[in-house]
This record gives structure tokens, sequence and C-alpha cells, in this order.
């Protein structure tokens, strides 16, 4: 499978790939703790690419990796679609509970983004992490 990175680690811009590159999304309270990227080819229930967080050394927009399987999940809701994120483990941090802090404050922000920018009541919701075994 190839991912490529959207939004890199430490960044406040969300980005989106378009038909143009890349396209801020939105800016964050929060900047990210993890590389952010989806895998090219696929569709979540969302109707977009399957997200991936991918965690290691910060990665420039519009990189690349390859990978055969995926090091866990973490189990989110968006607007009331299941909108689940892959998580590739390359090295540093591997916290469950920090993953889990990020992730319960970025549904709480989504809440606010949807109320404010489409004036409407939306549920996003942190659901859980489950990291696989590494040997």
């Amino acid at each position: 499978m190839k991912i490529i990175i959207e939004t890199p680690k430490y960044s406040f811009w969300k980005y989106n790939r378009t038909e143009k590159g890349y396209e801020k999304a939105f800016f964050s309270p929060l900047p990210t703790i993890f590389n952010y990227g989806f895998v090219e080819g696929t569709e979540g229930a969302d109707g977009m690419e399957e997200d991936v967080v991918v965690l290691g050394p910060r990665m420039p927009r519009g990189s690349t990796l390859k990978r055969n399987s995926f090091d866990g999940i973490v189990k989110f809701l968006d607007d009331s679609i299941r909108d689940d994120k892959k998580i590739v483990y390359i090295s540093g941090f591997r916290s469950p509970v920090l993953l889990a802090y990020y992730f319960r404050l970025y549904a709480l922000f989504k809440v606010f983004l949807y109320a404010f920018r489409e004036r409407r009541i939306s549920t996003c919701r942190f659901e859980g992490v489950e990291f696989r075994k590494l040997n």
C-alpha cells in the first residue's frame, strides 16, 4: 500500500490533496503530533481515501511510504460517519494515552468547526486506540 503524507507532524494547518496540489482545509488549535496522510487508491466510509496516522519523525507534505500492513487503528466518528485512522509506527512515541488525549480534543474541535462553519450540530467522537503487538 502506498501512503501519502498530506499534513506533516507539528502542523497547525490540515491539508487535503486536490487536483491543484495540497490545499489548506482548516486551521487547528492543536498541532498534529504525528504525520497525517491517506492510503492511495482506497475509499473510506466518508467517501475519501482511508486516513493514516504515521508515528515517527516529521515527513514533508507529499512524502510517500509503502507498507504491507498497519500497526494499529484509531477509532473515530466524524460527522456521524465512521472515520477510523490506520496507524503506522516508524519510531518515537507509541502512547495510546497521548493519542487518546489528542483525538478527544480533536473531536471536540470538529464539533465546533461544524457548528461555526456549517451552522449545524454534528456528532464527532473518539472511540479508542488499538495497537497490534510489535515483535
